[in-house]
């Protein structure tokens, strides 16, 4: 069986949720990346910044809007240097500006994808997978990008059965 890991960014705190801001002990993406790790019975890599983004949800947004304008690779607080032992890796995040937060892209840079599947999942509130894919394809030179999974970040907890069910009809395969 191909063995899996989910390279995954996800904000707690004040966080945007159906229309509004609000407080969440576990990010959303995070919760998504541990029904990942259980379906697949994949390896969990959590990025964390050096720098923590701002716990305001505005003031949040634009540190990431302007990262993204200046391709900024935020400094890490840890990085995985190789994906060697994998066959699939699942890159999970919030859709911030229509892509990932560039913290994973900090992490995507400096890893070998040749021959590997890469995977784009992102928690949204409206926006989809976005970006994502076509981001992979950018950072991730050499893999195959497959078929990507969106979850509405206000339904993350209650995602489970259809992250389990992509999981079966994608990343297992």
């Amino acid at each position: 069986m191909a063995k899996t890991l989910v390279i995954y960014y996800s904000k707690t705190g004040q966080n945007y949720v159906n229309g509004s801001v609000r407080n969440l002990e576990k990010g959303n993406t995070e919760i998504v990346a541990e029904f990942i790790r259980d379906a697949a019975d994949a390896d969990l890599f959590k990025i964390e910044t050096v720098k923590e983004y701002a716990p305001d949800y505005f003031d949040c947004i634009e540190e990431a809007q302007q990262e993204l304008r200046e391709d900024a690779r935020p400094e890490l607080k840890n990085y995985l240097d190789s994906i060697d032992d994998y066959d699939n890796i699942v890159v999970a995040g919030p859709c911030w500006w229509g892509t990932y937060p560039c913290a994973v892209f900090t992490q995507l840079d400096r890893l070998d994808f040749a021959g590997k599947k890469v995977f784009p999942v992102m928690t949204h509130e409206g926006s989809g997978l976005a970006g994502s894919a076509r981001a992979l394809k950018e950072h991730c030179a050499g893999a195959e990008v497959g078929k990507g999974l969106a979850i509405h970040g206000a339904e993350a907890a209650g995602s489970e059965s259809a992250v389990v069910k992509w999981v079966k009809e994608t990343v297992a395969k």
